[in-house]
């Protein structure tokens, strides 16, 4: 009964404080989370009052982590991952050791052994997840190219940490801690790291090769019964099941369990309806997970060591992002995704609370690191909305006072512009399309049909190689830059298709369309009523909103059935 009762006051506290100092952090103009957040200091056992039970607090942010990946599962397909591989895979491991190396010089300066001072540089080293996710949702760029990479980079750091988590114990001794927690023998180095590699690419195998044949086919069955309570209890429990499943027999973690089991769910025809279903449970949990982070923090340390808190803060968010920003423009990105992806990850989460407190359990981290850790995911956490909100003035700034910047943002690309061996059919009267996800490829695939001659410009620069591999007319960059437009020369185009799921820059993309063709026609993929009025009547762009689209592909099957029919009358 007393457990039942710790169980209901902690989620009546968290959920109840958690909105009233959401809806007043609203109110002034601050994220929401911030409030979250400051909800969990004042039911933790560092301030007076009631005090929340913090075990039962994690395990409800558990369930709140693995929910919000198996949603991100959902909209991230296998193909997603691989089209961002050669960025996210090494960017996000170069990135790390940067974070660490300057984590660990940090603990270093301070007196602490180099073991210690490996802990913690990786406790840095590390984003979360579910504080990207938050972000990029809120402002429209989940579904977007920079937001695929900055999730796949992500994904990329999270299972290097699950070989972190592995590798720690048996390390523990020789890198000068305790090791109590690894237990008196243990396997060699070397057969742990082998055993974690088959865990986990046995994990990501059966998952790829049986779920993604196994679990569409159940949703479907559930389907059936047309039961929406089944539907969605199916869809949760597939969740936390494979999640679970996964740490207990590989090893992975419940967060990149949920992950996959997501992806593999995707490929059913009603992964939009599951997505839907399971968002409000979503919501809520992430409240959990952002109370319970606060709860974890000890608001003492910000006045007994407020220079190591800074320091840390400024390894977090200036150090990995300044790291992120080399990489990304090394791969010849645009500006704007290299400060999309600083943002993203300036910020650490949850595998730097689990392995600070693993790195303590082991004798490698003073309770002291865990606690400046702690400090500097909740002031990251907390000002993570505000690096995304100066992007865009940010890059204004510096194009406009930088001689560098505005050499980066227009050198010199092979994908950049179209190769003068291109018919002259695709540079007249053609179809401009924008983007080339699941929309996209269906439009072209239509006008390739009909023997329309069209040029794609994308930002996925693989993609862009790959097309034009494919003889197909294809630029690279951000469609909303004017150059991008005039090197898929929308001077003489007939239409500009946008099909991209980020409209956050489609005005100022059909002003300088109409700018330099008056005459152009323009067609947008639109996502609510009120965003098709606006382009509508302010644009004179004709929109197709989701529903639309089906609708519409429905009509053109039922005109095509009824004239086969009528023509046989």
């Amino acid at each position: 009964m007393s457990h039942g009762a710790s169980l209901i006051n902690t989620i009546a506290a968290g959920l109840g404080l958690a909105l009233i100092l959401g809806f007043l952090a609203v109110r002034l103009r601050l994220p929401a989370l911030v409030g979250y957040l400051l909800a969990g200091v004042i039911i933790g056992p560092f301030t007076p009052g009631f005090v929340a039970d913090a075990h039962i607090a994690a395990q409800l942010a558990e369930i709140g982590v693995m929910l919000l990946m198996f949603g991100v599962g959902l909209h991230f397909s296998l193909d997603d991952l691989l089209a961002v591989r050669k960025i996210a895979v090494p960017g996000a491991l170069v990135q790390i050791a940067v974070a660490t190396l300057l984590g660990g010089a940090l603990a270093i300066g301070w007196g602490w052994q180099p073991g210690v001072a490996l802990v913690f540089g990786l406790a840095l080293s590390v984003a979360s997840t579910v504080v990207l996710l938050r972000a990029l949702d809120s402002l429209g760029l989940l579904d977007s190219y920079v937001g695929r990479i900055a999730v796949g980079w992500l994904v990329v750091e999270d299972l290097a940490m699950v070989l972190v988590l592995v590798l720690l114990p048996p390390l523990a001794e020789a890198l000068g801690g305790s090791g109590q927690a690894s237990g008196a023998t243990q396997p060699a180095l070397w057969q742990t790291l082998g055993l974690t590699l088959l865990q986990v690419g046995g994990f990501v195998l059966l998952m790829l090769v049986v779920g993604r044949r196994l679990f569409p086919w159940l949703l479907w069955q559930v389907t059936r019964t047309g039961s929406r309570e089944l539907f969605t209890l199916c869809v949760v429990a597939a969740a936390v099941s494979i999640a679970f499943a996964s740490a207990a027999l590989f090893g992975v973690s419940f967060a990149l369990g949920a992950f996959f089991a997501g992806m593999v769910m995707r490929e059913s025809e009603f992964s939009h309806r599951a997505a839907e279903e399971s968002l409000p449970l979503r919501d809520a949990f992430a409240v959990l997970f952002f109370v319970s982070v606060g709860m974890l923090f000890d608001p003492m340390v910000l006045i007994e060591r407020p220079l190591q808190v800074l320091a840390v803060v400024l390894v977090i968010v200036v150090g990995k992002s300044l790291a992120a920003l080399c990489i990304v423009l090394l791969f010849r990105y645009p500006l704007g995704t290299a400060l999309t992806i600083c943002a993203s990850l300036a910020q650490i989460g949850e595998f730097s609370f689990i392995l600070a407190g693993l790195g303590v359990s082991l004798g490698l981290l003073p309770v002291e690191g865990r606690n400046l850790v702690l400090a500097g995911a909740l002031i990251s956490i907390a000002t993570n909305p505000l690096w995304f909100a100066m992007i865009a003035p940010l890059q204004r700034w510096l194009l406009a006072h930088s001689a560098l910047a505005r050499q980066l943002e227009a050198r010199v690309d092979p994908l950049a512009e179209l190769p003068m061996t291109t018919d002259a059919r695709y540079l007249s009267r053609q179809v401009v399309l924008v983007g080339y996800g699941r929309v996209g490829r269906r439009i072209a695939a239509m006008l390739s049909a009909n023997d329309v001659p069209f040029v794609v410009a994308d930002q996925n620069r693989e993609l862009v190689e790959k097309l034009r591999e494919e003889g197909m007319a294809a630029v690279w960059g951000d469609a909303s830059e004017p150059s991008v437009l005039v090197q898929a020369h929308i001077a003489r185009a007939r239409v500009l298709a946008i099909a991209t799921p980020d409209l956050i820059d489609v005005r100022p993309m059909i002003d300088t369309a109409r700018m330099l063709n008056p005459s152009i026609q323009v067609v947008v993929r639109g996502h609510d009523e009120a965003q098709a009025r606006l382009l509508t009547q302010e644009l004179s762009a004709v929109v197709f909103l989701g529903e639309q689209e089906l609708a519409q592909a429905m009509a053109h099957d039922l005109l095509r059935r009824t004239a086969g029919s009528a023509a046989a009358q």
